[in-house]
Formats: structure tokens, sequence, C-alpha cells
């Protein structure tokens, strides 16, 4: 066996159905986002939902199916795992009464409404293809896809098949801030927005023995990076479309140690700094790394012409105005904030009782599309324009 099959064999004993550890949540969205007007029309109001798990991983297990049983008129019916062993398994623990050997298996059998693909994005593509022309509503894990031209072919077929609902669970990571946030940028808070500054790190040092997971491995992963998409999905809500891309990527960790204790290069970046600009020609300037020890964390800035918003590592939004001499932390009631609901809003809008606004395959696509540009400048050197030519 080659030192390549290797890695790639010790990658795939693990559960390539997982999902990613960090929790995502949905809530309802502004209305500066595009809805998908769609609705269902093959079941009756209240008839049930049937609905089929591929890749019952963590995140998938914990939050996504205990979400979907909450729902009136759900049936889970159906799981797929890595292999049938695997599946009954997730089967048992789930209370689930049919499990197959792979998702090919799971469409093939029928009885079903609704997908909920909880994998890896190497195989997001795939998957919800093939679920489409079997006529099937999908609710799909973030990241999208491996990159912008999968996104696109989902796109794509998701608007041949307009009848159907297609969701994307949106990233968790700043639902706690995003009304507070977009209500007093939309009230004038801060005037007109001058830059901004974004930071996602994490605070350990650089583990040069780490553990290699998926997110290393391009196959698995594919241009994704760090939560690079998850912080512009964010963005886009508070300040609107970017453009006008520069970034600059490394990789300070070049091994890490597989499952048999090997160390195995890795080419995905671990520290990314990025510029763009706002519509307006407002800069903005993000800093994602896995190598920061004792930063200060997460932290975002907005500066404007006549006041400043910022939020710190604990998620508190501070404001200040012009003639103020400090900021001082503003109200951000927790009955006002975000709230879990995306299988709520999944099934309602099977149901046709609202729209999908966290998170429609267009927002998704908006996002490979900066992650690609990224991506590319990072590779280049140059800057890319946004969006991004077909």
């Amino acid at each position: 066996m080659t030192a390549e099959s290797d890695r790639r064999f010790t990658l795939k004993r693990r559960e390539f159905l997982s999902v990613a550890a960090l929790p995502v949540a949905a809530a309802l969205a502004p209305s500066s986002l595009v809805a998908q007007q769609r609705g269902s029309t093959s079941r009756a109001a209240d008839g049930p939902i049937r609905v089929g798990i591929i890749g019952a991983g963590g995140i998938v297990s914990s939050t996504h199916v205990p979400g979907l049983k909450r729902q009136p008129g759900v049936e889970l019916v159906a799981v797929a795992n890595r292999s049938l062993e695997s599946s009954r398994r997730a089967a048992a623990e789930l209370g689930i009464p049919n499990a197959y050997a792979n998702w090919e298996e799971l469409l093939g059998a029928g009885g079903l409404d609704a997908v909920l693909i909880g994998t890896w994005p190497y195989m997001h593509r795939a998957i919800t293809l093939a679920a489409l022309d079997e006529g099937l509503h999908v609710l799909c894990q973030a990241r999208m896809a491996n990159n912008v031209a999968e996104a696109r072919e989902m796109l794509a077929a998701s608007q041949r098949h307009p009848n159907l609902i297609c969701q994307l669970v949106p990233t968790s990571g700043s639902y706690r801030i995003d009304r507070g946030l977009q209500s007093r940028l939309s009230d004038g808070y801060v005037g007109d927005i001058l830059s901004v500054e974004i930071q996602m790190l994490q605070r350990g040092f650089a583990s040069f023995d780490g553990e290699l997971d998926w997110r290393h491995d391009p196959e698995f992963s594919g241009i994704n990076v760090l939560n690079v998409g998850g912080t512009y999905e964010s963005a886009m809500r508070w300040l609107g479309l970017g453009n006008r891309v520069v970034a600059k990527t490394r990789v300070q960790i070049p091994r890490r140690r597989d499952e048999q204790g090997q160390l195995r290069s890795t080419t995905i970046p671990d520290h990314v700094e990025v510029l763009y600009e706002l519509e307006n020609g407002a800069p903005v300037h993000m800093k994602f790394s896995e190598t920061t020890g004792l930063s200060r964390g997460n932290q975002i800035w907005i500066f404007g012409s006549e006041g400043t918003l910022y939020v710190d590592n604990e998620q508190r939004i501070f404001g200040g105005r012009r003639g103020d001499q400090e900021l001082v932390e503003l109200p951000n009631p927790r009955e006002q904030q975000a709230a879990h609901r995306v299988e709520e809003e999944f099934i309602n809008a099977i149901r046709g009782r609202e729209p999908v606004t966290m998170t429609t395959f267009e927002t998704g696509v908006r996002y490979m599309e900066w992650t690609e540009a990224v991506h590319r400048s990072a590779a280049s050197g140059a800057a890319v324009d946004l969006p991004l030519a077909v």
C-alpha cells in the first residue's frame, strides 16, 4: 500500500458520514435575505412527512433528529451511514425502523418525502441531485459543497424542481448577536460604515502533533477552510454582499497525526487573512486561525461615521457614538435573539406555511463563491472580484 493510499484508508475508516463537531442552528432571517419562495404540493397540509437520514453523525443525532421528532406529523423512517452495521446501530439508538447499507439503497427503497443530508461536504452534491430526482425535499448540512461549481449544480437542480424545498443548515456562530447588530445598523447607530474588523481565533497554541481529520483533507472538505464560509454567511446578514477579495493563507501545522499515530502532510490552511470591500467601498478585514495562542478569541468591530459597535469573545455587544468617551454594553435581551428552528422551518416550508429564509441554496452559493474567491486569491496573489464569473 502506498503512502497516499494509506492516508486515504486511514481517513476513510472514520465515520465518513459524520458531521462537523461544532453545533449548528437556524433562526428567522432578516428580510434583507432572499427567501426561498417554494411550496410543496406533494403532501397534504397536515399529512405525514416521512424523512430519511443520510449520515447520522453527532449533530444530526443530538440536534436535528430530536428537532424533527418534535414536529407534528413527521416520521423518521430510514437511516444510512457508511455501512449496514453502523446504520443498524444508528437506527436502534435513534428509534428509526429501517437501516440501509448506503445512501443509494435508502433512496432506491422509496417511501420517503424528504431527506436530511448529514455527510461531509464532498457528498452533498451527489446526494442532493439524486434526492431531487427522486422527488424528495432536501435539508443539507453546511458547508454547502466542496466548491462553487458543485454548489451551482445543487442550486440549478433545485430550480428544476420548484415544488421541492431545498434548505441548508445555517452556521450557528452569530445567532445570539445577529438581530442586535442588524437593528442597530439599520437604525443608523454607526452612520455610514467606514471599516470592519472580524477575527475568529482559537485561543490555544498550535498543536503540532494534532489530529488529522476530514477538515484538513481537500478530498472531503474541498476548498472550505476553518469557518471562513460560515463567517461570511453571518456577515452578509449584517453588512450585505462583498466584492474585491484579497487573501493570504498559510499552513502553520504542515503535518498532523492520523488514527494510527502517523504524521501525515496537510495542505488546507490553518491561518487565513482576508480583505474585501462592501458595496460602499468600506474595507472588511477578516482573520481566522487555529494557531493564535492566548489571543482574545473572536471579536467584531464595526466602525462608522457616527458610532462604533464591538462584539467581544463572549458575544456581548458594546457601542458608543460620537461624543461618548468609551464603549458601553448594549441591551441584547435573550427573548429578542434568534432561536434554533431549522427543522421547524423546513417542515413548515414543505407544508407551505412559510418560506425558507435560513438558509437558501442561493445564499449557500454566495458563501461558496466568497470561499472560492479566498482560495483563488491566496493561490494567485491577485484580487478576485465577486460575483465569480460562471
